[in-house]
């Protein structure tokens, strides 16, 4: 993959705006949110509208008759193309639930790449009770909520974090502010067991994401959390 390309090679670098928190540390109430998620499971309605597409996308999915990558929270769509082109032996499926951005013009999906306009929340409670097991999952730029009441905004503070996670597979979440990673790494830890690995991320130019190469062509740094799931627990549904 390519860096975008700029019009002038004098051209100032883009600006991004770095993420504020007046937290010092992981958020104090994230262990007991992690636990309600367990002890509760979200029992929130399925949209009509998510139901639909994810029994197209299954569809496709099994015509497709190839391993899973699910890039959850695609945006435009770009991360999702760059991974199929990455693992043409893949069915990769991104999900966004902005039409919009999903409607925005950046070339022809691979045969191998599908997207979905779809509720992530309910969309991975669909795939957890279809029995979907994918091989690697994405969760990309940028999803922080820096407040520190916005907590439960956040996916490892979110109900929706256990089945995220029963689904298994190489688990990927990049993003340019740490303390987000850090707690998603002890999220990781409470509900399976299974550490996650975090570290400084260097894309030298091989983006997956428009985010991506706006924070780091701007300076910021940007870390990597990888965790190894391989449906290390069981979640009823």
């Amino acid at each position: 993959m390519q860096p975008p390309s700029s019009s002038s090679t004098n051209a100032p670098p883009p600006s991004s705006r770095v993420v504020v928190s007046s937290q010092p540390g992981p958020h104090h109430d994230l262990a007991r949110r992690v636990s309600r998620a367990l002890a509760s499971p979200l029992q929130k309605p399925i949209a009509e509208h998510t139901q639909a597409a994810f029994y197209q996308a299954e569809a496709w999915l099994v015509a497709q008759n190839a391993p899973l990558i699910l890039d959850a929270g695609c945006g435009v769509g770009l991360s999702t193309r760059r991974l199929a082109a990455t693992f043409a032996d893949h069915a990769v499926i991104g999900v966004d639930r902005s039409a919009d951005r999903l409607s925005r013009d950046h070339g022809a999906l691979p045969d191998n790449a599908l997207l979905v306009r779809a509720d992530l929340v309910d969309f991975w409670r669909l795939a957890l009770r279809a029995g979907w097991a994918p091989a690697r999952h994405y969760v990309l730029y940028p999803n922080p909520y820096p407040k520190a009441a916005q907590l439960k905004m956040r996916w490892h503070g979110h109900p929706v974090l256990p089945s995220l996670l029963a689904l298994g597979g190489r688990l990927e979440l990049r993003t340019n502010w740490r303390l987000y990673a850090e707690e998603f790494a002890l999220a990781v830890v409470q509900v399976t067991g299974r550490e996650a690995t975090l570290a400084q991320y260097n894309p030298s130019g091989d983006y997956l994401t428009p985010f991506e190469a706006k924070y780091e062509q701007s300076g910021q740094p940007l870390w990597q959390l990888t965790a190894n799931l391989e449906r290390a627990w069981h979640l009823s549904t």
